[in-house]
Parts: C-alpha cells; structure tokens; sequence
C-alpha cells in the first residue's frame, strides 16, 4: 500500500506536533510555511547570523520555545520541509504553492491546517502614519531584525500579547514609554474562574505586569484610544487617549504598537469549503471542527491558533491530536489512549482561553465611534465615512455586499486587519446583530503573486 500524502501548513507550535506524529508513524508529511525559518510568530526564530540567547527573545516561553525548534532540528530529515512557500489556493484536493522561484500543485489524501494567527486590530484615528506597527509586527522587528520600532514606544489595545511584547520590548532594552489597555481591571478579577484552568499561564501574566511596572513602565487600564498624533511628512508623534475616569491625556512618543488578541488565519479553511460558524464569545466566524480536528470537508484537518485562538500550549496539544485523526482515518494505527488524554488537554486550554475572552473583551463599541474621517481600511484608503455614506446609499448591510461598493477589504490583506471592524461598523450603522452581517469571503490567491514565477511541473 502507498504511503499516504500528507500535507502539512504550517511549522509553528500545531505544525512542528503534527509533523512529529507523522514521522512516529512512518509517514513522510510535506510541511509547508511561509517562513524563513519554523517555529511560526510566537516562536519566530532568529536569524542564522544572530546569536540572541532565548530567554532574552522569548522571556518566559523561552523553554517552550527551545524545546519546539530542537524538535524541529531533528525531524527535518525526515519530512519534505518547503520554506519560504506560500500555499494560494486549495480546490479539488490540492493545494496551490508558490515559492520565490516556481509554483507547483499538490495532491493530497489528507491535509492539516495549521495556519496560526494575525493581529486582531480596532481602527484608530491616525493609524495611518509611519511609526504605526501591529503587536505581531512589532515583534517580528524584534525577533527577526533585533530593532525596536521607535525610541519611545506605545503599546495599546489589549490581550496576553500586548502584555508579552511590552515585556520584550523592555527585556531588550527598548524604551517603552506606556501600556494603555482597553479592558478594565475588573474584567479580569471576573475571569478568574476560568483563568485558573492554567495556574501557570495565569501567573506568567501577572509576572509580566509586575515585570513592566518595575521597570517604570505607565500601565493604564480601561482606556479609550481617541487618535494617534502626527502627520504624513514625520509619522506618530503622540497616543491621545481617555482614562478610566474619563479624563483625556497624550502622551508623546514616536511609535504606537496596537491590537486586541489575535484573529485565526481561517482563509484557506474557506477556500477549502469548511463550514464555518459564528462565536459569540469572540465575535468571529470560525471554522466548524469536531474535537480531533475534523472540518465539515472529509480529509481536511484544522490545529492550532489557526481554528480558535487558544494559545501556543493548545496548539501544540491540538496539531498533535489531528495529526493523530488523520493517520487514523487513513487506516494507520494511533494510540486512543494517548488521543483521549489530549482532548483533555485542548479541553483544558479551551477553558482558559474563554477566560482571556473575558479578560480582555474585544471593544466592538469603539467601531460605532469612529470619526468619519478615520482610515478604515488602509490598503484601499477606506473612511469610515465613506463605508457608512456607502451603507447610507446603498442599503448594504452584508458584509461582501458592502465591500464591493466600497472596497473596504479589496486591498493586499483582503481585510485581514480591517474587516473585523467593518463588520461592526456596520452592525452598529444597520442596528443588527454583527453575525447577520456575515463575514468576506475568501479569495485565491490569499495573498499577491508575482507574475514571474514559472511552474516546476
């Protein structure tokens, strides 16, 4: 009987587990990234020639961190591993990948998504302006170019994420002038039930607070971003914002990195028609799976921040487990036992995350307070104003609808980073609930293509 052809996207935390299952079974899996290097954001790699040592790069996560890029090191032999490769498109039972040299097509019996996540990101008056990064993006200036993204540096929205960075930020030695947290203080003292599924993790967190207070960092809680001073000729110049008590401050610096948790990359999951359903607890569209990691389409596996956000620690639980699913819906044999102790573990981190939900809510509110001529979408120069006279004019209160008469979300992250906050805009606009706004559609390729790139085949 042929080996099964399994293919793998992803080598970060879900990935690496996958693929380490694979290879326990005998199986050879292609493992595709789009990275450089493994070990996906959170354990984003440093270059060849940098010599960083980890706890200085990874703070907390630095064990976890090791222990994932060792086990990487020693399955590369054993796996068809393909950096630097972008998969565009999944139809028919294949996938469509694109390197910086050629394309190819990719047959496949079974196939685990591992896609991770991207910054969940609420507009902000003056976002536009050089010197404005996402937490991801500020970070990978950090792992991968060993540079903060300005002198003095703001760290806004909230989440674990904002938390970590600020925290490596100041561990490097960058100059972090403030924290400014959305979520109110209390939200996380109601959380706690679920937040003590995971002690560890739990206490991590305090630990970076206590680390960025220290330090001499301003931590504000229950904020309100109001806008992002500066201008297009010399970029961010300040953070104006409310507090708590309602009084409004600014607060000068030359770089502003902001999101609100993190958003699963689900585009390829669409593109390979699974089934998706909305959660209420997040506010999103996710894709449907059953506890292994089965999608809705047979021989199509979901793992990893790249379904729900769960956490690295899940990831690797969750990559490990469909891995597992698969090889055991080919006919392989998998160890039960080994697969109903890491449901446990998912299960466990499921709860945990519900609580981070808690903790720190996505402000959907501030949509519906966005000044008119605050950039929407960036790629294509959107207004609120401009999707709201569209709304006004048109009657559209569906999400692609909208976006086809305002080309917000057409750009080159096909509303990545924007298309969250469309969607409450125009829930808010229409007065209706943001799931019947529905989500974009995605779209081959997910992301630009060079017309140079020939076909190896």
């Amino acid at each position: 009987m042929a080996e099964p052809r399994i293919i793998i996207v992803g080598a970060g935390p879900a990935g690496t587990r996958a693929a380490e299952a694979c290879v326990q079974a005998g199986v050879r899996p292609i493992v595709l990234d789009e990275g450089r290097r493994d070990g996906g954001q959170i354990y984003r790699r440093q270059p060849d020639n940098f010599t960083r040592p980890y706890a200085k790069l990874y703070g907390s996560e630095a064990g976890r961190a090791q222990a994932l890029h060792e086990t990487f090191d020693t399955l590369k032999g054993a796996v068809d591993y393909r950096p630097e490769t972008l998969v565009w498109n999944i139809s028919g039972g294949q996938v469509w990948t694109a390197s910086q040299t050629y394309a190819d097509t990719l047959p496949f019996d079974a196939l685990l998504l591992c896609t991770g996540a991207t910054d969940r990101l609420m507009p902000v008056k003056g976002w536009q302006f050089a010197g404005s990064y996402s937490l991801g993006g500020s970070q990978v200036a950090l792992k991968s170019q060993a540079v903060s993204i300005g002198h003095k540096v703001v760290f806004m929205g909230s989440g674990p994420l904002l938390y970590l960075v600020a925290s490596q930020y100041v561990e490097a030695g960058a100059n972090v002038v403030a924290v400014l947290d959305t979520a109110p203080y209390s939200a996380r003292i109601k959380a706690l039930p679920d937040l003590l599924a995971v002690p560890s993790v739990l206490w991590n967190g305090v630990a970076l607070t206590i680390k960025l207070k220290r330090a001499g960092v301003a931590v504000h809680n229950g904020i309100k971003p109001l806008e992002i001073k500066g201008d297009a000729d010399r970029g961010v110049s300040g953070v104006r914002f409310r507090t708590r008590a309602g009084v409004e401050q600014e607060i000068a610096c030359d770089a502003v990195a902001m999101g609100h948790h993190l958003r699963p990359e689900t585009q390829l999951a669409d593109l390979a028609r699974c089934a998706f359903a909305f959660d209420p607890g997040t506010r999103q569209w996710l894709p449907e799976r059953d506890g292994d990691g089965r999608s809705s389409v047979a021989g199509v596996y979901l793992a990893g921040d790249g379904a729900k956000i769960l956490g690295a620690r899940s990831a690797e639980a969750s990559g490990r487990l469909a891995a597992l699913a698969a090889l055991g819906d080919l006919g392989l044999p998998v160890d039960k036992g080994e697969m109903t102790s890491l449901r446990g573990d998912v299960g466990t981190y499921a709860k945990f995350a519900r609580g981070l939900a808690k903790a720190f809510p996505w402000p959907s509110e501030q949509a519906s307070q966005l000044p008119d001529d605050t950039i929407l979408c960036r790629c294509e120069g959107v207004t609120a104003g401009d999707l709201r006279g569209v709304m006004r004019e048109t009657g559209a209160k569906e999400a692609n609808r909208a976006k086809a008469f305002s080309r917000v979300g057409m750009g080159r992250c096909q509303g990545r980073y924007c298309g969250l906050a469309a969607a409450e805009l125009i829930a808010a606009e229409a007065d209706i609930p943001v799931e019947q706004v529905g989500r974009l559609r995605g779209q081959a390729p997910v992301k630009p293509l060079t017309i140079a790139i020939g076909d190896d085949q």
